[in-house]
């Protein structure tokens, strides 16, 4: 008989910026974001408790060319505003879809958002409600990728999702390469000493050092999330 229980009761989902522009150049595609949210829902509605970190790239994008030159850190404080707009657009998509979420933030805007507090968060989590995070964490110089493996551990996540346009991890692009093989299973160390790019390696090495695996999948890839959670082998699967 088929097992109908998720395997994990907890996850933190990573969400680039650039998966909510769908095939638009920059800003936020409301059809796009409709069909993750829905994607969410569909794990939510299992009895998941989902966490979930944004990025800004989609947005950011858009100021990029003003950007050069800038100083690192005054683009990076630009970048993490970008993640707080993304967060309020898929905390109202969920919205609309019946879903009951929080957005937090790492950089103290009260008027919009909560702040980041790890017990308050928790707390939501254990009450069904879904928790954005966003403003990465809250300094420059570190990327939402490593957002998303720190509050993945600070909240106990069992596992770190990945989505990504692709599914999974590949021994080379393989848009540019079709002898690329996709992995199935990965180590830490394989994925950091092959240099895959699909996470930075500070993001890698906090998750090993954690014991706290990850899977890259595509979101664009229908029920891929939800099978992820179940336990099915979908994707790939980064651990120890």
């Amino acid at each position: 008989m088929a097992n109908n229980s998720p395997r994990y009761k907890r996850i933190l989902l990573k969400l680039s910026g650039e998966a909510l522009m769908g095939g638009d150049a920059y800003g936020i595609n409301r059809q796009t974001i409709t069909g993750i949210v829905a994607e969410i829902k569909a794990v939510v509605d299992l009895g998941v408790q989902v966490g979930v970190v944004i990025g800004g790239g989609n947005i950011f994008r858009g100021v990029v060319h003003a950007a050069t030159g800038m100083d690192r850190a005054q683009a990076d404080y630009m970048g993490m505003l970008a993640t707080v707009m993304n967060g309020l657009a898929l905390h109202d998509a969920m919205r609309v879809a019946g879903m009951v979420s929080r957005v937090q933030s790492a950089l103290s805007i009260e008027q919009v958002v909560e702040p980041y507090i790890r017990g308050k968060a928790i707390r939501y989590l254990e009450q069904g409600r879904t928790v954005i995070f966003a403003g990465g964490t809250g300094n420059p110089f570190f990327t939402t990728d490593t957002a998303a493996a720190l509050r993945g551990a600070e909240i106990g996540a069992e596992i770190v999702l990945k989505a990504t346009k692709v599914d999974g991890i590949y021994s080379a692009d393989p848009r540019k390469d079709p002898l690329a093989v996709r992995y199935d299973r990965i180590s830490f160390d394989e994925a950091i000493g092959q240099n895959l790019g699909v996470m930075d390696a500070t993001a890698f090495a906090l998750c090993r050092d954690q014991k706290l695996p990850i899977n890259v999948f595509s979101i664009f890839k229908p029920g891929a999330l939800k099978r992820v959670t179940m336990g099915e082998n979908e994707g790939t699967l980064v651990s120890c």
